[in-house]
């Protein structure tokens, strides 16, 4: 079966550290056919010329993601345009995974999973939206599922790890860019499950979220201002709600709350800034409920050639492995190996438990670390009773599907 060629669309916007550490992983891609799109304040701008690479600059530094999304939108060439922020990195077989169900003719949008800060912990998984912007866990575990939704309760594909039809979503006129930040991934879910199409589920195209600093968080996830989700949250409603706006604005307050107080708890945010973080929300809010709703007429859509990234597809996977102490040694052989054209996983493990966490390094590989006797998942065994080799070996067989490997290397003795 021949894949469908995709554009990928990066927004970004004064975070050029996390956008190259993106933008390498895509490199790693093994998808044959890839084209990239990047929307970029002056400052990534510059560093994403600098790299020399074959793909699409678009220049763009506003604080609106949605329109920055359709800026990118109107400059893609691929039969599928796939989306992922500048602070979350693809596995190798992300782009395969979330191209292949377009083969379908009916199917016009596709999400994957999302791991969380740790690269292990899920952040998202399956999950339907309702008119309301409640979330609605759906049972999917692996293998690609159709879903047909409604205007009403459509499958949610997260901004940073979707997939569309582009002509369709030119047709349903891109992203309302109404929304700055927050559910407008959402509102296109409904509104083109409103046109008939399927969604695809795709658990092996995954993403790690990072969660980089942005004027609205802090790195630690603790919020700066609610204000942008107040907004789409009441833009969402007015567009979507069918009983109306109050009860889901309730429900957001509600649910800010308990957030804030639960972060309050955690250490992140000081119990006098609850207050000020509420007021922000309210004032989202407000400005939300003023916001004009204007109807989203079809794009015009790019004239431009497909401009093929060059250098993706399938590679060797290599796992190196060894003590937490030899980290200069095995991030010297990870380097080299990546520079080889190899998918390289180091797996570095100290004495103890401590809990496992992996991340990827932007020199071009990944990077997972903990103790012997740590859990890599929460609810997951320890390493009990396993030696050294044994628990890579365990910890290599839970990589991500997407993730090849074909090979072991000890630090010890390498090659």
């Amino acid at each position: 079966m021949s894949l469908p060629a995709v554009s990928v669309i990066v927004a970004s916007r004064h975070r050029p550290e996390a956008l190259l550490r993106c933008l390498t992983a895509l490199r790693l891609q093994d998808h044959p056919m890839i084209e990239l799109v990047v929307v970029a304040d002056p400052a990534a701008a510059r560093l994403v010329e600098g790299l020399g690479w074959a793909l699409k600059l678009v220049p763009y530094d506003e604080p609106n993601l949605a329109a920055a999304r359709n800026a990118g939108l109107d400059r893609a060439a691929g039969e599928v345009v796939a989306l992922i922020d500048d602070d979350a990195v693809p596995e190798p077989g992300w782009a395969r995974a979330l191209a292949a169900p377009f083969a379908d003719p009916r199917v016009d949008q596709a999400g994957g999973f999302v791991r969380g800060r740790n690269g292990i912990s899920w952040q998202w998984r399956a999950l339907e939206v309702d008119g309301e912007g409640r979330d609605h866990p759906l049972t999917v575990t692996k293998g690609v599922s159709l879903h047909a939704g409604s205007a009403l309760r459509a499958v949610k594909t997260q901004g940073t790890n979707a997939a569309f039809r582009r002509a369709t979503l030119i047709e349903a006129g891109g992203f309302d860019p109404a929304y700055r930040f927050f559910l407008e991934d959402a509102d296109a879910n409904l509104r083109l499950a409103a046109r008939g199409g399927l969604s695809a589920v795709v658990p092996e195209g995954e993403v790690q979220h990072c969660y980089a600093e942005s004027p609205r968080r802090r790195a630690d996830r603790a919020p700066r201002s609610l204000a942008d989700i107040g907004a789409s949250t009441a833009l969402f409603l007015r567009r979507h709600a069918p009983g109306g706006v109050e009860a889901g604005l309730e429900e957001c307050r509600a649910g800010q709350w308990r957030r804030l107080v639960r972060m309050m708890v955690e250490g992140l945010i000081e119990p006098g800034d609850l207050g000020p973080l509420l007021a922000t929300l309210e004032a989202g809010i407000a400005e939300g409920r003023a916001r004009p709703l204007s109807v989203l007429m079809p794009r015009d859509g790019s004239e431009e050639p497909f401009l093929a990234l060059g250098g993706t597809g399938p590679r060797p996977g290599l796992v190196l492995w060894g003590w937490a102490w030899q980290r200069a040694a095995l991030a010297r052989q990870a380097r080299a190996a990546a520079e080889a054209g190899q998918i390289v996983t180091v797996i570095a493990l100290s004495p103890g438990i401590r809990p496992h966490w992996r991340r990827f390094d932007a020199a071009g590989y990944w990077w997972q670390e903990g103790g012997l006797l740590g859990r890599s998942e929460r609810e997951g065994p320890s390493g009990r009773g396993l030696g050294l080799r044994r628990r890579v070996e365990r910890e290599a067989s839970a990589l991500p599907a997407g993730r090849p490997v074909a090979s072991f290397c000890s630090a010890l003795s390498p090659g």
